[in-house]
């Protein structure tokens, strides 16, 4: 009997308790981990409120959707936000934050999701030293947050320092 890799048994466990998610869009779970034990879990969710299940439609979409770009209008909290909000930066500090997406519609696996750059300034400053993604089955990808630094800051700004 083979044993399943530390990766795959996080991601499992965001997988689980997936259902939780209220996006009427994408289902989105993460758990943040470190020193092989759950610091915080997250959801795509609002924490307080009506949520898009509870009102029957994305706010989000009837006031412009995906054209307007405008995330703000959103109820939702990001998966990845609400896992750094429920934890102490102390917890975080060279941790790992292991995300799985589905669609909410079609229940289907999202395949190369990445978080946006408003939750990878987020991950950066909780301290969080990698990003395990699912992408398929037991196929994912693992992002280097250290990585990151220096691509959210443009290159002008690098040149000047």
């Amino acid at each position: 009997m083979s044993r399943i890799d530390k990766e795959n048994y996080y991601l499992d466990i965001a997988e689980t308790v997936l259902e939780r998610s209220t996006c009427r869009r994408v289902r989105g779970r993460a758990i943040i981990v470190r020193n092989d034990e759950i610091v915080s879990t997250g959801l795509k969710a609002p924490r307080a409120g009506p949520n898009q299940i509870d009102l029957g439609h994305c706010t989000w979409e009837r006031r412009g959707g995906p054209e307007s770009g405008r995330y703000e209008l959103c109820r939702s909290v990001h998966a990845e936000a609400n896992a750094i909000i429920s934890a102490a930066r102390s917890e975080c500090l060279g941790g790992a934050l292991y995300l799985v997406s589905r669609d909410a519609v079609t229940g289907e696996l999202l395949e190369r999701q990445e978080p946006c750059s408003v939750c990878c300034r987020m991950i950066i400053n909780a301290g969080l030293s990698k990003v395990v993604v699912q992408d398929s089955g037991s196929r994912y990808r693992v992002f280097r947050v250290q990585d990151w630094v220096f691509k959210m800051i443009p290159s002008w700004s690098r040149a000047r320092a």
